[in-house]
């Protein structure tokens, strides 16, 4: 078909009046399919943009997810990837954005392709939202009482929760959640960890919070990341792990297997929570799709 015929069957002729009123233009049932002059536009080989589909629909069929820097593992792995999937069976595409950005430049991407919705990770636990991924059943809170509960089936109850340094997000939630978990279980409320990311400074720090504790015996870390801090502040303070310290992580990062002691983990599968995250930010029932619970990867650490 000519670039004429073309023009003239969307209406776009010596007239310029097809596009700018949208002449002649009727949505079909099939999406991705309009009705122009008796022909699909499939039919004159071309598919339609998001910015033409959001003028007939109101809003883009782009959602974007915006990951703060320091997330990973297998709960974000997971959760984008049931996010992602839901999103496509219902003719939406997923645009993710991870880490650090210039200032200003998510507003620019907001105006250039004006999304359906922008989730922002973690915001999805903030106050009033905190068992939305299902709370104590596969949730962040069933997580943590899957670690602690861990190590208490070995024993231990004198328990330190390690966070990071920097006021992380998700740090006070963590702890609350871990002081509920406890009283749950029928344990002592754990005493909180800030461990540095420098490792001489984590070192010390641990040192003088074991010497000021000496009932901790276990340390259920904020993620795999701390977790690995603090087995080498550990090490550099000539502690056995798990002999006299014992460490669990959080998330199953790759790397807690390649470190000495292994890492014991907790294995987190958020799939379902990103497919009724999904299924609620188009507006769909949510319900049916429930977190299992997280599974101990059991080494060498705890």
């Amino acid at each position: 078909m000519s670039g004429r015929k073309a023009r003239d069957a969307a209406g776009c002729g010596r007239g310029g009046r097809g596009v700018a009123r949208h002449r002649g233009i009727r949505p079909q049932r099939r999406p991705g399919h309009l009705d122009i002059g008796g022909e699909t536009a499939q039919g004159l080989g071309y598919v339609p943009h998001s910015i033409a589909r959001a003028l007939r629909e109101g809003s883009s069929r782009v959602i974007v997810l915006s990951i703060d820097s320091g997330y990973e593992g297998n709960y974000l792995r997971t959760f984008t990837q049931g996010l992602d999937e839901e999103l496509a069976a219902h003719d939406y595409v997923l645009l993710v954005r991870h880490g650090h950005s210039a200032p200003g430049s998510q507003q620019r991407l907001i105006e250039a392709i004006s999304p359906r919705a922008v989730l922002r990770m973690p915001d999805y636990l903030a106050s009033g939202h905190e068992f939305d991924d299902g709370g104590w059943h596969g949730g962040l809170a069933g997580n943590v009482e899957v670690q602690l509960r861990y190590l208490a089936d070995r024993g231990h109850s004198g328990i330190a929760v390690a966070i990071p340094d920097g006021d992380p997000p998700l740090g006070p939630i963590r702890l609350r959640f871990a002081r509920e978990a406890a009283a749950r279980i029928g344990l002592p409320a754990p005493l909180p960890l800030t461990v540095p990311g420098d490792r001489g400074s984590s070192a010390g720090a641990i040192r003088a919070f074991l010497d000021a504790n000496p009932a901790v015996t276990a340390v259920a870390a904020f993620d795999d990341d701390v977790a690995l801090r603090v087995l080498a502040a550990a090490r550099d303070i000539g502690l056995s792990v798990p002999g006299e310290l014992a460490v669990i992580g959080f998330d199953d990062t790759a790397y807690g297997a390649l470190f000495s002691p292994t890492l014991t983990t907790v294995h987190i599968d958020a799939e379902d929570h990103g497919r009724r995250t999904a299924r609620l930010v188009l507006g769909l029932d949510g319900n049916g799709f429930t977190a299992g619970p997280a599974q101990v990867i059991v080494r060498e650490s705890a």
